[in-house]
């Protein structure tokens, strides 16, 4: 009752009297004025901070306003540029408050358990000028229980904060819109209240001056407006999604209006499908592969209600339309079983999947036997019954059982013997029984084949055959007698089997006893948590209706109504595991192996959950209507698809990535064409209207409207400069395309014909671009016309050339053939093709008996040998000569008629639409000299057929599809398909079709392959020169040696010994792993180091060296995990290793032999071990609030611990001792992750004495005499005086001190990790987190950098010309240019709180001077470049062409020119001199850019001028080629690579990287190498169009180098490894020496050294083959 006084709405601001300010309050500028568009009063809110310029309802936040309205309308006007926040808050059902919060401050989606932040997209960044007023509805009920999982109670309050105009508030339970009488239609909507709706002068349309902007539950975010305002201001608004099993949501932006709605992806992340007004919207991420599948809508349900699962659980068989296919869900690759004339209708298979029955609808439904082994039709028989809704198979095959309806409409059930199918008998009646009762659903029972079971509404119903006769007997059902049951499934190995219902109950029935065990049902969740929905059960309540039950030997699966399919336990005590769709789900399965559940929904969606990853991958999508049109953009591989569901898909042809979606709400797109050189593509409606699209700015050109019917014919002139459209009242017109927004030139009326019967492709344009023509003025002439005059030149009447017919003839399809035939093709009403002579109109040929019935399509190849005709559901090929006695071959798939048919622009393919959309592969192609004959779709004598049902996964694809390499066969033209032939076809799934690989002679290679190809001994063609780099995550693995001058570090898994004085290095390699620390003899002869374990071992590995030689004299193992100390004792005769808080294990080495002679597990983790300086049998360790002394007492060869823990005073408090050091005079030193140094006595092992010595964690301790030297985790190390503490000690408070002395301090770039000082400790080495090891010197107060690398991973490496520098960058954001001679480094730009992705050196000075001139260039992940001058060691210049991370950058040849990419695909040309951007380029949007190379070269021989040939690879493993003429703003693309990879990709977590490279010694070679079918280097000759060369590899590479000097290759790959390969002499070698993935290579200029990186070490190899 109390919301009663709030219906049907409520005027918040009349009834809380705002303009009195009692019941509420405004702060800051708020004031009111009068508003000439409203003509009233509206509130004005401003000021530059939005938290102190504001109204706010009610006036304290103590009060509520109580607001029970399903709806919020606000009334408002965004300032012009300015920005405005508004926050609402709600009260929910458990009196949680949750703000909601909208502004166009916020960049992105924000939630936390009370708040929610949208962005308000329609104005990201400050408001435009011609912002208008706008009506925002909100459904509040709709959001919180959407992205908080909460119930609405009431509104509490309403804050509205600057900057914003606002006329008023209202709250109601209706939903109201702006009243257009065609719009009240859609139930539960009215017109907007007089007192809400804002004032519209007479004339003119309400959404021509506003904005109405709804939130409601479709889940869409959505502006309605008129369609000349959608051309001035698009509103881009917000979907939010959560993804399965990931826990983050993610923004989609979807572009709408009100009568046509553009779903334009402009997400890269995943698919979000939303419900618009009653029809699906499929809104795919780019770079993600989509299929289509399209069918009248109540039809979809018949071919994706079943879907079965091979034994192996390997494959998955389902029906599409008249064709039934098995898909490998790893591999993707299919086989199509062809044969059934119309929809299939059920499917079933024996217990081993071996056999496989199939049924089809219609009058007398027919079913098929498979051998699903070898996809042949064993059998083909009539059931006597209409439309078989259900089919079962026994587990033994030798029965058949089928549900359907005779001629009375009665069910009638009818099993068949089946046992002799496969020796060639016949298929027989067993027994049939009519019956009254419904089923739904029958199977046999796996443990007899005479016992089945039944459900359907009302019943459950067992069955038995015996003696002839086929008997039921109800199970009692008590209670449930009333239920609808849906499915049913048997529990293997029990005597049982549960049925589903409509209401949610699951029921286990006794089949034995005919009794109800157990009684169970699904109920929607209750709401416990904020945060969090509660797991399903099963108690008394509204049901949720189970549309399909699956039960395995350990679990259940469930697919009900609400979209959801659930996993339980046989009890039903839980849900484990769920997974949601976008729409009912009507039927679910286990795999036999327990470990995948396929899903099948009422919206045409096939896909399964993985139940170990937890992971969903939709294996087949569906449109919801016959698909109408298509047209392909050869220039970037786009197909345009329209459909009769209202949309129109924009699709990748390469990968089958779904790129945009538009869908028009009242209109049906009929035809479709693309411009042929621009991102433009022209759509026609059956409204009549002709609208232009641009792809690259997802928008709406223009709009035509000189059509009254629907739009017949729509086409571009070659060229591009004109366009063409007719329409079903005659009219033609004729457009000026020369510019993006066309305009008309001349419109003709009554000129096409109004009788033909409609098509996509009414217009027929030459091959030359000067003729036009169509069937008019009547259905029985075609004309022909100048095609940029419309002047009429030749009239056909072929109703006249048949003169022995007693009808008229009409044209049907027209068609030209390719110049210089000059023919024009007609098909007529009476199924005869016409071949006329273009300029005169002279009959040149006729066919007759084109189909059976009329012909719906036609098509000629470019090369005019082969002609394609559509008609009577099959597809036909015809040798254009029509040379032999049969000129055609027949392709079945469609069950209902093809629309059209057509060549791919590369002649390549063929693509067929109508019930689908089918690609196939056309394998007529010959080769120069070879005569073959014209048939395609040829497969080793099987039609090969690509169909674009194939699969989408909603969770991102990480891989293309699988290609076919094999070569077409030669065929004789006796293999023309036989009526009446079963043919299964083998497919892949949905085929990168322009693949440079599927056409390509490929070298053979004579390159082995193994794991690792270690060079021969002395022939090596690469030397390790030198190690960039420090491993500053390690710990104490840098020692030095003062008397010997002995000094090493390690860098990954290579310990590097340098001379201090010459800078020359050694380098030891053998460790599998990172090296964690290193000990020293105090003789300094031996070294040891440890590393984790690798190469197998199941240990960590220690490797002992002779540093005199540089030679591993043993390798030892013992830790389990990592060993993070070691240290010799006094006398060298003992190794104590320590292993890390996994393994807790510490561990004594006889350094003799270094046999183990003890080990010993701590309970706790310690952290540092020492010997005892003074006693070789004593030594400690530190941990958790204690030291622990060890002694050690050796009998002969006994060896025995004595341990004793001294725990830290209670006064220091609970902390961690982190690091310790022994003095020489009975003291040890330990510091504490807190600051404090702690001083025991040794003798008495008691802590006397501590000081705060640091404000963080100290991890290193040296000390000698009376001075000791502390490094922490705040980059200080300190030098102190402790003469005190001996005295201390010795005198207690006698002592004339107590305290240290600071003596100095340095503060460093990271942690302080190691440290090696000399006897006195006056100077020393000291290793940080940074990557850096520093000379200090404390008398001279200095530190010099000694050895420096990068602190993150190393992202890029670029040479000087003269190859006198070097310079890398890397994720810690600095660029760091070194000396190529001595590798030091000469200049560091650091730039904070960003990451440098890319790098690049100018090719030339830019300015005179030489040196002066010298730049890099360098790209970071806030989307900026950066110019930095090398010799003023400044930042000269600052770009921000990108608004994501850089990916790639380079300079073009003369360096007048920057080129990069970015992480959206998106390629900028900017200049360095004034800081420009040029030209954007689009061409990779949707995936990142990986390489951008350029190359000053002159290629005529391409066929286009250019002094710059460049090319840039992205991650979708695709490679552009340009050719440039910067100076002249000429940018050409001249090749276009696609290359595929596995449709299910082994490890899909990290992919390689997609490389590319110009061959240096072969000017017209491109080199590629990335995750594809094969592990192979690929070599594509730019001129002759085709890869010329394969390298196999034994993995897939990280990384590419190509050699300038020698016909050199460098590979990196993932596995550590560096490849060198010669491909002169075809020889190849690995070096080992990386502890990560080796992500770089690069060459420098000379070719004499090389460069890798992995991980943040650089590795410096000199080339030593000739």
């Amino acid at each position: 009752f109390s919301a009663v006084w709030q219906h049907p709405y409520l005027n918040v601001f009349k009834h809380f009297k705002v303009e009195e300010w009692k019941r509420s309050t405004k702060e800051g500028d708020v004031t009111t004025f009068m508003d000439k568009t409203l003509k009233g009063t509206v509130y004005r809110i401003r000021g530059s901070i939005p938290a102190s310029n504001y109204i706010q309802l009610p006036k304290t936040s103590t009060q509520s306003l109580g607001l029970t309205g399903h709806y919020l309308y606000l009334l408002f006007k965004p300032m012009p540029g300015k920005y405005f926040v508004v926050h609402l808050d709600v009260t929910t059902e458990d009196s949680q408050v949750v703000r909601i919060s909208f502004s166009n401050l916020f960049k992105e989606f924000k939630s936390t358990a009370t708040w929610l932040q949208f962005p308000f997209i329609y104005l990201v960044g400050v408001a435009p000028a011609n912002v208008r007023w706008t009506c925002l509805m909100l459904d509040l009920h709709y959001i919180l229980s959407m992205y908080l999982n909460r119930r609405c109670s009431h509104l509490k309050s309403i804050k509205l904060c600057s900057n914003l105009l606002v006329k008023n508030v209202y709250t109601s339970d209706l939903l109201f819109e702006p009243a257009r009488q065609a719009k009240l239609a859609f139930h539960g909507i009215s017109p907007m209240p007089r007192e809400m709706a804002f004032p519209v002068p007479k004339g003119e349309n309400w959404h021509d001056r506003y904005d109405y902007i709804r939130y409601v539950y479709e889940m869409l975010l959505f502006k309605e407006e008129t369609w000349s305002a959608f051309r001035s201001s698009l509103v881009s608004l917000f979907c939010i999604c959560n993804i399965l099993h990931q826990n983050t949501s993610i923004t989609h932006t979807c572009i709408f209006a009100p009568d046509f709605q553009i779903s334009a992806c402009l997400n890269s992340m995943h698919i979000h499908l939303c419900k618009h007004r009653g029809a699906l919207l499929s809104v795919c991420r780019l770079g993600h592969l989509c299929s289509i599948l399209s069918s009248a809508l109540t039809l979809i349900l018949a071919f994706v209600l079943q879907a079965l699962w091979t034994k192996n659980s390997s494959a998955v068989v389902y029906p599409c339309h008249a064709i039934i296919i098995t898909m490998q869900i790893e591999t993707g690759e299919q086989r199509f079983f062809i044969g059934h004339t119309d929809k299939v209708s059920a499917l079933a298979f024996n217990g081993n999947s071996t056999l496989l029955a199939s049924s089809q609808m219609g009058h007398l439904s027919m079913v098929r036997l498979w051998d699903f082994q070898k996809g042949k039709c064993l059998s083909m028989f009539k059931t006597h019954v209409h439309s078989v809704s259900s089919l079962s198979l026994s587990y033994s095959g030798a029965v058949l059982c089928g549900i359907g309806k005779d001629g009375h409409g009665k069910t009638m059930v009818v099993v068949w013997n089946t046992a002799q199918v496969n020796q060639g008998g016949e298929v027989v009646v067993l027994a049939k029984a009519h019956t009254d009762v419904d089923i739904q659903t029958l199977k046999i029972a796996f443990f007899d084949d005479t016992r089945m079971v039944s459900c359907g509404r009302d019943n459950v119903r067992l069955w038995r055959v015996r003696s002839g006769a086929l008997r039921s007997c109800p199970v009692n059902l008590g209670e449930y007698h009333s239920l609808e049951f849906t499915d049913l499934a048997f529990e293997k190995g029990h005597s049982a089997d549960f049925v589903c219902s409509k209401s949610g109950h699951i029921l286990e029935i006794d089949y034995k006893n005919f009794t109800i065990r157990n009684a169970r049902r699904l109920l929607p969740s209750q709401i416990q948590h904020s945060h969090r929905r509660e797991k399903q059960t099963f108690n008394s309540g509204p049901g949720i209706a189970i549309n399909s039950i699956s039960v395995s030997s350990t679990f259940c699966a469930t697919a009900s109504e609400d979209g959801y399919v659930r996993l339980w336990p046989l009890d039903f005590s839980a849900v484990f595991l769920e997974a949601e769709h976008e729409g009912p789900v009507s039927s679910v399965s286990i795999s036999p192996d327990n470990l995948k559940v396929l899903c099948t929904t009422s919206t045409g969606n096939l896909g399964y959950l993985d139940v170990q990853s937890r992971g969903y991958n939709t294996l087949m999508r569906s449109h919801t209507d016959s698909v109408l049109a298509f047209s392909v953009d050869g220039l970037r591989k786009q197909m345009a698809t329209v459909s009769q569901d209202n949309t129109i898909r924009i699709w990748d042809l390469v990968s089958m990535q779904q790129l945009y979606d538009f869908t028009a709400s009242d209109e049906i797109p009929r035809t479709v064409a693309f411009h042929p050189a621009q991102q433009i593509f022209a759509c026609g409606f059956s409204s009549g209207v002709v609208r232009t699209f641009s792809l690259t700015a997802s928008d709406l050109l223009m709009e035509h409207k000189y059509h009254r019917g629907a739009v017949t014919g729509l086409t571009f002139s070659p060229d591009g400069n004109l366009m063409f459209s007719s329409c079903s009242h005659g009219t033609l017109a004729l457009y000026n395309c020369a510019a993006q927004k066309s305009h008309v030139l001349r419109v003709l009326g009554n000129v096409v014909s109004q009788d033909a019967e409609q098509s996509p492709n009414a217009l027929a344009f030459s091959g030359d671009g000067r003729l036009l023509a169509f069937v008019g003025p009547s259905k029985y002439t075609v004309t022909v016309m100048d095609a940029h005059s419309l002047d009429e030149l030749l009239r056909i009447d072929v109703s006249i050339l048949d003169l022995d017919s007693t009808s008229l003839d009409s044209a049907l399809r027209i068609c030209f053939a390719p110049m210089p035939v000059g023919h024009l093709l007609v098909s007529t009403s009476s199924n005869k093709l016409l071949v006329l002579d273009a300029k005169t109109g002279r009959l040149v040929r006729e066919v007759s008996r084109v189909h059976k019935l009329s012909c719906s399509s036609l098509a000629l190849s470019e090369d005019a040998r082969y002609l394609l005709t559509a008609g009577d559901r099959v597809v036909k090929v015809w040798d254009y000569q029509m040379r032999f006695d049969i000129n055609f071959q027949v392709y079945i798939g469609h069950s209902e008629s093809v629309r059209q048919v057509a060549f791919t622009p590369d002649q390549q393919h063929v693509i067929s639409i109508g019930d689908a959309i089918f690609l196939w592969d056309f394998l007529a192609v010959t080769s120069e000299g070879i005569t073959q004959s014209p048939f395609l779709f040829t497969e080793t004598s099987s039609e090969k057929l690509k169909d674009f049902t194939s699969s989408a996964n909603e969770i991102p694809r990480q891989s293309a599809p699988l290609p076919s390499l094999a070569s077409p066969p030669h065929l004789d033209i006796s293999s023309i398909h036989q009526p009446g032939r079963d043919v299964p076809v083998r497919v892949f799934r949905i085929e990168p079709t322009w693949s440079i690989l599927s056409k390509v002679v490929l070298h053979q290679c004579l390159f082995s392959l193994q794991s690792v190809l270690y060079p021969p001994a002395g022939n090596e063609g690469l030397k390790l020169k030198a190690v960039i780099g420090y491993n500053g995550n390690g710990r104490g693995n840098m020692v030095w040696n003062p008397d010997t001058g002995f000094f090493a570090y390690t860098c990954g898994c290579v310990i590097v010994v340098e001379d201090l004085h010459s800078g020359s290095q050694q380098h030891w390699l053998g460790h599998p792993e990172e090296i964690s620390t290193l000990a020293v003899s105090h003789d300094a002869q031996v070294l040891a180091s440890a590393s984790g374990h690798g190469n197998g071992d199941s240990r960590c590995q220690i490797r002992i060296w002779n540093i005199q030689d540089g030679t591993c004299q043993k390798v030892i193992f013992h830790h389990e995990t990592q060993v993070q100390a070691m240290a010799y004792s006094r006398d060298d005769r003992l190794l104590v290793t320590l292993g890390d808080y996994s393994d807790r294990t510490l561990a004594l080495w006889n350094t003799h032999t270094y046999d183990l002679m003890s080990s010993t597990h701590i309970l706790e983790p310690v952290h540092e071990v020492a010997f005892n300086p003074l006693s070789a049998g004593e030594l400690a360790c530190v941990g958790r609030g204690a030291v622990t002394f060890w002694l050690i007492e050796q009998q002969g060869a006994d060896i025995s611990l004595k341990v004793h823990r001294a725990a830290i005073p209670d006064m220091v408090g609970r902390v961690e001792l982190t690091s310790l050091c022994y003095s020489t005079n009975y003291l040890l030193y330990s510091g504490t992750n807190t600051g404090q140094i702690c001083v025991w006595d040794t003798q008495t092992n008691r802590c006397f004495m501590t000081w705060e010595a640091d404000e963080g964690e100290i991890g290193v301790l040296l000390c000698c005499g009376n001075r000791l030297v502390s490094g922490s985790n705040t980059k200080r190390i300190r030098l102190w005086s402790v003469a005190a503490v001996q005295e201390l000690r010795l005198k207690g408070s006698d002592a004339r001190s107590s305290s240290v002395l600071l003596e100095h301090e340095m503060t460093l770039d990271g942690t302080i990790v190691g440290a090696t000082f000399d006897d006195s400790l006056d100077m020393g080495i000291v290793g940080t987190t940074a990557g850096t090891l520093w000379y200090i010197n404390w008398a001279e107060s200095t530190s010099i950098r000694l050895i420096s690398g990068h602190k993150n991973k190393v992202n890029e490496v670029t040479f000087s010309p003269g190859e006198s520098h070097c310079a890398t960058c890397g994720e810690d954001g600095s660029v760091r240019v070194w000396a190529l001679a001595s590798m030091e480094l000469v200049v560091q730009f650091q730039v904070l709180n960003q990451s440098c992705q890319c790098l690049a050196w100018s090719p030339i000075p830019i300015s005179h001077g030489g040196a002066e001139g010298q730049h890099v260039v360098a790209g970071y992940s806030d989307g900026t470049i950066r110019v930095f001058s090398i010799s003023r060691t400044e930042m000269e210049l600052k770009m921000h062409p990108h608004s994501v991370a850089l990916t790639a950058i380079a300079y073009s040849g003369d360096g007048e020119i920057i080129l990069s990419g970015g992480k959206d695909g998106l390629m900028a040309v900017s200049s360095p001199r004034t800081g420009m951007t040029i030209r954007v380029l689009i061409d990779h949007k949707g995936s990142p850019i990986t390489v951008i190379q350029c190359t000053r070269k002159q290629y005529h021989d391409f066929g286009v001028e250019g002094g710059e040939l460049w090319l840039a690879a992205s991650s979708d493993r695709r490679v552009s080629v340009w050719v440039s003429a910067w100076l002249k703003d000429k940018c050409e693309l001249i090749d276009w690579l696609s290359f595929p990879a596995p449709a299910s990709p082994e490890a899909p977590s990290s992919l390689p990287p997609s490389l590319a490279a110009f061959c240096p010694w072969d000017n017209g070679t491109l080199v590629y190498v990335g995750f594809g079918m094969q592990k192979e280097i690929l070599f594509y000759s730019l001129r002759q169009k085709q890869v010329v060369e394969k390298i196999p590899l034994s993995h897939f590479a990280t990384s590419l180098s190509l050699s300038p000097a020698a016909h050199f290759l460098a590979v990196g790959f993932n596995e550590r490894v560096l490849r060198l390969i010669d491909c002169t002499t075809r020889t190849e070698q690995d070096f080992v020496g990386h502890d990560d993935s080796v992500h770089l290579c690069r060459f420098t200029p000379s070719g004499k050294r090389l460069f890798t990186a992995s991980y943040n070490e650089i590795l410096v190899w000199e080339i030593t083959s000739t």
